[in-house]
């Protein structure tokens, strides 16, 4: 096997010319001729049994040339990309130079390779100021999201209604006089200021008491999803059964206890509360940090033309992902384009509008693996082969059948150019301070 690789210095392709030993070729072709034997009916012999020698006589052995070709190619280009030291990123358009008998074949594959990447800067980048800093008002706002939800329903008593109350009704729409496929229901539960149904609906409940009867005027939004609706102007007959308003609870000692039941006081929530918040305002701005680094970095390096199958295979596995995920979920392809009203070609164009981004990111990172000369350790792949085993509740072994060694320490080198990135940013100052009296 011998490769020799010419790379246009304008384009992302190259010809790659090699050769297929005589040895393979025979091999190929005694392939070739034992498939081929299978489906000749010749007079005075059974189909499958007849001899090579007049095989050869009748038809000639370059009959079975295209057939053992087809046979011994792939290997063959493999391992000639492979001493070439080349990454195709599509599929080869291959010819064949020459096919002569008892030779070596030789052929020649057009074949476009990733674009080369010439780094800027992507060490010490300056990013803005992340504040992990959690301020009062941060915390009282979680309790009192914590105290909603606590929050019990009473009936009011020959009162009216007013925002963030609910009410129990029943309501019957209709256009023009006719009544319309789901304007109908009973003993349906709105919450008033929830913003849950026909703009205007709700706003015309309010003020009314349990046991009116309210006749609610409403417009349908002109892009309403139900086109027949869309811009029409309805009429629904509403019964007020109850209307309830919220309690909440006292923000007390035994609301703490509630929420949490590994604290004793309303002090140790409120420390609770600030230790949860401060944690995740550290992982915001550690996520903002290496996305700003990685942009710049990004932005800083220059690559010429992404072949269009990157970006096409990007799109493709982005698809792939999302509607695997929402197979998770009980929801099927078709169901999904189904509730959304959408396509699998607009789906596709909405993947494809970052694709290039996404490709140029990642071979970005791939060219600082590369330059930092990153190369993970044995024990640092076997660790993360058995924290993905645990991740996925899957043996160690068929997480290493699954993914391979060298993607898994593919992965792990990517990951530590992203720390280069993002753990050697310089954060600039922000211009204002929260005061002491503002911080928890």
């Amino acid at each position: 096997m011998s490769a020799k690789w010419e790379r246009d210095s304008e384009t992302n392709q190259g010809t790659l010319t090699f050769d297929i030993d005589v040895d393979t070729i025979k091999k190929g072709i005694d392939s070739a001729f034992a498939k081929a034997k299978k489906t000749l009916a010749v007079p005075g012999f059974r189909k499958g049994k007849m001899p090579r020698q007049i095989f050869n006589q009748m038809y000639g052995e370059e009959a079975l040339y295209q057939d053992a070709l087809n046979i011994v190619l792939p290997e063959a280009y493999e391992a000639a990309i492979k001493e070439a030291g080349i990454e195709p990123v599509d599929q080869p358009h291959i010819d064949a130079e020459s096919m002569e008998k008892d030779q070596p074949w030789v052929l020649k594959a057009i074949v476009t390779v990733k674009p080369d990447v010439k780094l800027g800067e992507y060490k010490g980048l300056t990013v803005p100021k992340q504040s992990t800093r959690v301020l009062v008002k941060e915390v009282d706002a979680e309790l009192e999201k914590q105290r909603q939800q606590q929050a019990e329903l009473v009936l009011k008593e020959d009162k009216e209604a007013k925002n963030g109350d609910t009410v129990v009704i029943d309501y019957v729409g209709s256009i023009d006089g006719e009544k319309f496929d789901g304007g109908s229901a009973d003993n349906h539960s709105l919450e008033l200021g929830s913003n849950s149904f026909i703009p205007g609906f709700e706003e015309e409940l309010v003020g009314h008491k349990a046991g009116e009867d309210v006749e609610v005027k409403v417009t349908f939004p002109a892009d309403y999803q139900a086109d027949e609706l869309a811009g029409k102007e309805a009429i629904f007959a509403t019964k007020i059964h109850e209307v309830k308003e919220k309690q909440l609870p006292k923000l007390d000692d035994e609301f703490a206890k509630d929420v949490d039941e590994d604290v004793d006081s309303l002090d140790e929530l409120k420390d609770k509360t600030k230790a949860n918040l401060k944690e995740q305002k550290e992982s915001q701005a550690k996520e903002a940090i290496e996305e700003s680094a990685i942009n710049q970095a990004v932005d800083n390096a220059e690559i010429k033309d992404i072949p269009q199958a990157m970006l096409d295979d990007d799109t493709d596995r982005q698809m792939q992902q999302y509607l695997a995920n929402m197979q998770q979920q009980g929801i099927n392809p078709e169901m999904y384009f189904q509730i959304t009203g959408s396509t699998k070609e607009d789906l596709q164009k909405q993947f494809a509008g970052d694709a290039e981004h996404r490709v140029k990111t990642n071979l970005v990172l791939e060219a600082i693996v590369e330059d930092a000369k990153l190369a993970p350790t044995d024990e640092e792949v076997k660790t993360e082969i058995k924290d993905l085993a645990a991740q996925y509740g899957m043996e160690e072994a068929a997480v290493e059948k699954a993914l391979s060694r060298d993607m898994i320490a593919h992965d792990i080198a990517i990951k530590q150019a992203v720390d280069i990135i993002r753990d050697s940013a310089k954060q600039e100052k922000t211009a204002k301070k929260a005061t002491d009296s503002e911080d928890k």
